[in-house]
């Protein structure tokens, strides 16, 4: 597990002979620890590049099959994971699997079925509710009249039946069923379709009648017994699936997984480089593993196998491999930009400042209980959600899907126990005093003096803090201007912060100078000069202004929680108003008043504390130090199910 930078990645060279490469591919996709890349031109100067074979065709043919039969077959448990000690085992036994064709015709015989249950089904729920019709159904499907069903408010087939008469020569009949009007549509064929296009202009969907002999009364027994019959020929289509899958749904999945894997490998054959009995292969491994990979691929192949590091100045591939309450965080690391390699990774200070941030701006012990709930909802699963307003999980389901909300609610958690310890030390309950007297009232001059004083240091300590790693990445990237130019944009930090505290506190004077407002200017001096000679005229002169503007940005922390507390106020006042001057009517306006403006403050608090809180991490601390831009680790390998690993491969795959 590594602090603060991504996973250290080395590539490597693997070189064997090609009667080992299947067993060495194999211990690596089960290893889970490789990207394997194409070889380099280097490799190329004396090997050549493997190409497709039949083989792979082969193998592509049967996964197609297998892939098939899996999807068809009900699925069934498998007893114990299968090993297949190569490939051609696999497809020995993919060639004894006979029930392809069975298979097959009852899939589509099914697909037949289903198709015609939805016709009948279709049919018989519109002749339930156009029973009214009394004449014999094949009147409406005559050579040159067409006949529609249709269902509309009652001022929309007012409209439609007002304007029918002008396009065609059209005859209604129609029922009365609560607000809603059915009626039946009868139109010249050639006229057909201007009706059509003018019932869709109205928003009514209109059904052609379908083909049937009698009336309805008559025709309904009728479609509910070949109904009948097609559930009875599905339920035994079905009972023959399910025996089929009893006896070889284990064999298929596990032959269908061994012949998945056995394509990946086939597939990295394109990126290897080959002689006559020897092969080279180069990945991206992280470096912690390398010790492990060489004894596994020596000891396999008995020593026939060499592992050794290639010298690259190539950008390495990103793995990220924080602790299990900081890896939820990754969401909005990934959200932004991805590290490389080669810089910090910013996961974890953002774990730790994101719920600060949210809780402080929050500052409501009620909103943050609320948000946790409606948080732990989320990360159940959406329990009940057929309840919610479609209208609302449309715009849900529009902002981010369920995993990456998943992923929200469990970020925004910690944040919401920060806002509920925050909300009772400010005695802020849905912006009311619920408790006898608040530690620090945020809406007096005092407290929120003390408040933006308390969010200026943070913003010191978090603009420093990100100059402090670009410094370091700057050092270590053997770039010592433009260290010299973080470590400017530190001092000048600390000189702007405290010669401004100086100024308001009227502590800061030339004359006479004293020794501490001489280190503080001298340190702004020292700070002025050192950014624009580090980092350039250009860059260091607006980081200068930059500084300025990105401390006092975080003032804004106190601002959101301010305008919440004083919204609920406001809220709160106009209610107390109403009561007494309007009595009953005044109090339900009020009541109202509140609930509409605290159900508001609820949403803001979702939001606005959310995207003021990244973007203090992601602009003003970011840009001090984070380029972003990484290409993901992608290893070579994924679970098995069905299948046992090689033995040579005990080691858990490697996250990505």
């Amino acid at each position: 597990m590594s602090f603060l930078r991504p996973v250290a990645m080395a590539k490597v060279a693997v070189v064997g002979l090609k009667d080992d490469r299947d067993r060495i591919l194999s211990i690596l996709y089960d290893l889970g620890v490789a990207q394997v890349e194409p070889v380099g031109k280097e490799a190329l100067q004396v090997l050549e590049p493997e190409r497709a074979s039949d083989l792979q065709r082969t193998v592509g043919d049967q996964l197609v099959r297998f892939r098939g039969l899996k999807s068809a077959l009900p699925p069934t448990p498998v007893p114990q994971p299968r090993r297949f000690d190569e490939l051609a085992a696999v497809l020995a036994e993919a060639h004894v699997v006979p029930v392809d064709d069975e298979v097959g015709a009852l899939k589509r015989e099914e697909d037949a079925l289903l198709t015609r249950r939805k016709s009948l089904t279709d049919d018989l729920d519109l002749f339930e509710r156009f029973r009214f019709y009394p004449e014999r159904l094949e009147v409406l499907t005559a050579r040159s009249v067409l006949a529609f069903f249709g269902e509309a408010p009652a001022d929309v087939f007012a409209r439609l039946r007002s304007e029918t008469p002008a396009l065609s020569e059209a005859m209604f009949l129609e029922s009365s069923v609560g607000a809603n009007v059915r009626f039946i549509l009868a139109v010249r064929a050639e006229q057909a379709e201007a009706v059509s296009r003018l019932a869709q202009q109205r928003g009514v969907t209109l059904v052609a009648a379908p083909r049937y002999s009698g009336t309805i009364s008559e025709v309904l027994p009728t479609v509910t017994a070949e109904l009948a019959t097609v559930d009875g020929r599905l339920a035994q289509i079905r009972a023959r699936l399910a025996e089929i899958s009893a006896q070889w749904y284990p064999h298929v999945a596990s032959i269908e997984e061994a012949l998945s894997i056995e394509s990946r490998k086939l597939d990295i054959y394109t990126k290897l480089a080959a002689g006559r009995s020897t092969f080279t292969l180069e990945a991206w491994i992280p470096r912690r593993r390398m010790a492990e990979v060489e004894r596994l691929l020596v000891g396999a192949t008995q020593g026939r196998a060499l592992v050794y590091e290639l010298e690259t100045h190539e950008e390495p591939p990103t793995l990220m491999d924080n602790p299990p309450g900081v890896r939820r965080f990754e969401f909005f690391i990934r959200f932004y930009s991805l590290p490389t390699a080669s810089e910090f990774d910013p996961t974890f200070v953002f774990a730790v400042v994101f719920p600060i941030f949210f809780g402080l701006m929050l500052g409501d012990w009620g909103y943050g209980l609320t948000i946790l709930g409606i948080s732990l909802w989320m990360i159940a699963g959406f329990p009940g959600g057929h309840h919610v307003p479609s209208f609302l999980r449309s715009f849900l389901k529009r902002i981010m899907g369920p995993s990456s909300m998943r992923s929200l609610a469990y970020a925004l958690v910690p944040g919401c126990l920060v806002a509920i310890g925050v909300g009772l030390v400010f005695n802020e309950f849905f912006g009311y005093h619920l408790l006898p007297t608040p530690f620090i009232d945020p809406a007096s001059k005092a407290g929120a003096s003390q408040l933006l004083l308390l969010t200026g240091y943070v913003g010191l300590a978090m603009v420093s803090f990100g100059f402090l790693l670009g410094a370091i990445k700057e050092y270590y990237h053997h770039h010592l201007l433009g260290a010299m130019g973080k470590v400017g944009g530190i001092l000048f930090a600390f000189g702007v912060a405290f010669l401004g505290l100086g100024v308001i506190r009227h502590t800061f004077t030339f004359s006479p100078l004293t020794a501490v407002n001489a280190l503080i200017f001298g340190v702004l001096v020292a700070g002025g000069i050192l950014m624009p000679v580090g980092l350039g005229a250009q860059e260091g002169g607006l980081g200068l202004l930059e500084v300025v503007s990105h401390v006092l940005s975080y003032t804004r922390l106190v601002g959101i929680l301010l305008a919440s507390v004083i919204l609920t106020v406001v809220a709160f006042t106009v209610a107390g108003l109403l009561y007494p001057a309007h009595g009953v009517a005044g109090f339900i306006a009020g009541a109202v008043i509140i609930i509409v403006i605290e159900m508001f403050n609820i949403i803001l608090g979702v939001f606005e504390p959310g995207i003021q809180g990244a973007r203090l991490i992601f602009v003003e601390y970011f840009s001090k130090f984070y380029s972003g831009n990484g290409k993901e680790f992608r290893p070579f390998g994924s679970s098995r199910r069905h299948t046992s690993p090689s033995p040579a491969a005990a080691a858990p795959p490697a996250r990505s």
